[in-house]
């Protein structure tokens, strides 16, 4: 007899009454977490409840589609199964599904990626299913190097599970190659000649820090890949998807493995449906399901969970979908783009503890191919909606601010009165959204809306003038979506008619700093960093001269350390360029000691507050005489460190800083004051009189930089 168990069931048994018939609210989290912390080992105690085995899926996307598709093959093939199909993954959503079975033939648990190290030494799966690995909230979870191992532990604890995983992904395929366990994978056998996006979450080897080369790519870092210098490559799949086909509404493949081929098609459109429904045949076959039992669940699915939940209101088609992090929104823009009729859609971004409370993710994401998308109404919701309206803004779109849902249906009726709706939250946005939908019987009056002056100057343009912008590394130094700050700049001096040319420096390739008017370096993962420090520092002497030469430079994070004497990587002190007089060193406490959160400084580069996000666990020193970007005011933030509330550097017209955000983009002062220095040096070198800049409209940009000040108590 297990005592504390018995209490524990008891317990999560009155909270959930209490929560379902009291409060009117789904018992997901809430009976798990008071049962855990009667019995630690519940859900150890409980999985003797599962009578022939248990599969836990985890990864950054995709997770609770094909948990809940799994299921759904598992009773379609007479199984009873216990599942957390509300997506509630952590150990205490886990823990309220099996407490709430009295038992079953299977488990099926979705798990957030930290938390399987908590679930899979008491679950003990059969199987583990990892789907994908990519950036997501790296304030909460950190870079992806800390997931991996994160799974990697969660393996080890479990030595007879087997781990099913995409081969496709490196970052995935890494976690395969470091485990003792049994490893299956699954991929796609073929180029699928799909548009690239700008930002990919890895394109380095996992073994050597070498760049990889692909054979094909699929989508971020999905595809065919392998390491010139030291052989790491993708793994043979178990599972293969050959002749992928996509139409409007759909897509299909055939699948080779350990059952005869297999047709599959799914009434959902896009690349990631693919993996969702490889991933679900193969873990379906390995647990001995028939392939008709997945097709019979592929052909009934109809989430209710706001996962591509679709909603037909006085015959409108809308769609609502979840996108949390950069890769899933362009997943989410493919198929607005495929839809050939007049829409509208609304992105509604909160910043709560669950979503992250840094949003510079949403300058990493190609908004930009909206733009081109024929009568395609575009509106911004949720807590920062601000910020998505400045992004959107500066990817060419003129979108309209939206209260909730009802709001944008009512305007979109107005704007698009023929078309489809699509609304793309993400996490805790999700539920509100749905719970308005789910409760809407008619379609409000459509409200007209008077629209925004087109986005360009408003005085007299500069032409003649040209300015040419140096990114360095993008594809090493791309955290934070700090490139965004090389669009804000371009962006505003196009609208000012100057002809802007955006070089890319890649690893490899050689920068012609002569031509340059202003260089931006970004701040980078370690492995990334590394790297990109190392092509710094065999280019020391020129960039050096540039900045003696007062040439424009602003650097963030990492990018900023490196301009020092020395910096940090982990615990491995690195030398810098030492172009100026800043020392990085370790934190108290080490790497995990981070500085983290919503910043807001004074600066004399700028009237308005300057708002930002910073996240680095360095601290930084400026020599004496060394002058900071700017000071901390108010109660959030910290800066170069823990004791003198400053942040960054100024130097000749170089610009350091921890802030991310990117953080041109709600400072359009800075932006333009750096935009000013470039165009002063370029006319003293040409002997002629520096041209002003005219005003531009910030009306969106300071609502932004307004909106935070706000939060943070501090008067704008």
């Amino acid at each position: 007899m297990n005592i504390k168990r018995d209490i524990a069931q008891g317990v999560g048994a009155a909270s959930t009454w209490a929560l379902q018939h009291v409060f009117g609210r789904p018992a997901a989290n809430f009976p798990g977490k008071v049962g855990l912390y009667i019995d630690p080992q519940l859900i150890g105690d409980l999985a003797s409840c599962i009578h022939e085995g248990s599969v836990a899926v985890v990864g950054t996307n995709g997770k609770t589609t094909v948990t809940n598709l799994l299921a759904d093959a598992f009773e379609a093939a007479g199984k009873s199964v216990v599942c957390n199909r509300t997506g509630a993954n952590l150990d205490s959503g886990v823990a309220t599904a099996l407490m709430h079975t009295h038992g079953a033939d299977w488990g099926v648990f979705e798990s957030d990626e930290l938390w399987l190290a908590k679930i899979t030494p008491q679950l003990k799966p059969d199987y583990v299913v990892l789907l994908n690995l990519f950036r997501d909230q790296l304030d909460r979870v950190g870079e992806i190097d800390h997931i991996q191992e994160s799974i990697a532990l969660a393996l080890a604890s479990s030595p007879q599970t087997t781990l099913l995983y995409n081969a496709d992904d490196p970052l995935c395929q890494a976690v395969a190659d470091r485990v003792d366990n049994q490893v299956v994978g699954f991929g796609i056998g073929e180029d699928l000649d799909l548009a690239q996006n700008t930002v990919a979450d890895s394109g380095m080897c996992q073994h050597c820090d070498a760049m990889l080369d692909y054979q094909w790519r699929q989508y971020g870092q999905l595809g065919a890949y392998h390491c010139p210098s030291c052989g790491f490559t993708r793994a043979e799949p178990a599972f293969v998807a050959h002749n992928v086909r996509f139409a409007a509404d759909s897509t299909a493949f055939d699948m080779a493995g350990r059952e005869p081929g297999v047709s599959v098609m799914v009434p959902l459109a896009g690349a990631y449906m693919a993996y969702n429904a490889l991933a679900v045949h193969a873990a379906a076959c390995l647990c001995g399901l028939a392939p008709s039992a997945v097709e019979a669940a592929i052909e009934a699915f109809d989430p209710h969970n706001g996962r591509l939940q679709s909603y037909d209101i006085d015959g409108f088609r809308i769609l609502l979908n979840l996108a949390k992090n950069p890769t899933g929104f362009n997943q989410n823009l493919r198929i607005i783009e495929q839809d050939k009729g007049p829409a509208a859609v609304a992105f509604f971004i909160n910043d709560k503890e669950a979503d992250g409370h840094d949003v510079s993710w949403l300058w990493d994401i190609d908004f930009q191919e909206l733009a081109a998308v024929d009568g395609l109404a575009v509106y911004a919701g949720g807590i920062r909606s601000h910020d998505m309206q400045v992004r959107l803004k500066y990817a060419g779109i003129d979108a309209q601010l939206v209260e909730d849902a009802e709001d944008f249906l009512a305007r979109a009726r107005a704007a698009v009165p023929d078309g489809s709706y699509y609304l793309i939250a993400n996490y805790t946005a999700l539920p509100e959204v749905k719970g308005e939908l789910d409760r809407m019987e008619h379609l409000p009056a459509a409200q007209p809306v008077t629209l925004q002056r087109p986005l360009q100057g408003e005085s007299e343009l500069l032409e003649g003038e040209s300015l040419v912008i140096v990114h360095m590394y993008p594809e090493l130094l791309n955290l934070y979506g700090d490139g965004g700050n090389v669009t804000v700049l371009a962006e505003r001096a196009r609208r000012r008619g100057i002809d802007v040319s955006v070089v890319r420096v890649e690893h490899g390739q050689d920068a012609n700093l002569d031509e340059a008017d202003i260089v931006f370096l970004g701040g980078g993962p370690d492995r990334e960093q590394r790297l990109a420090s190392q092509s710094l520092l065999d280019r020391a002497d020129d960039l050096r001269a540039y900045v003696e030469d007062d040439g424009v430079l602003l650097a963030i994070c990492g990018g900023y350390q490196i301009l020092g004497r020395e910096w940090l990587l982990g615990d491995e002190v690195m030398d810098g360029l030492g172009i100026i007089g800043i020392t990085t060193g370790r934190a108290q406490g080490g790497s995990h000691n981070r500085l983290v959160g919503n910043i807001v400084l004074q600066s004399p580069l700028a009237q308005a507050p300057i708002v930002g996000y910073e996240n680095h666990a360095g601290r930084t020193f400026l020599d004496a005489g060394c002058k900071s970007f700017g000071w901390v005011i108010g109660h959030h933030g910290h800066g170069n460190n823990d004791a003198d509330r400053a942040d960054g550097v100024l130097h000749r017209n170089v610009v350091g800083t921890y802030l991310h955000g990117p953080l041109l983009a709600k400072n359009p002062e800075v932006a333009d004051h750096l935009i000013q220095c470039a165009l002063n040096r370029r006319a003293a070198k040409l002997g002629k009189p520096a041209p002003s800049l005219p005003p531009l409209d910030d009306s969106a940009e300071l609502a932004a930089n307004a909106a935070m000040c706000h939060r943070l108590g501090v008067h704008s």
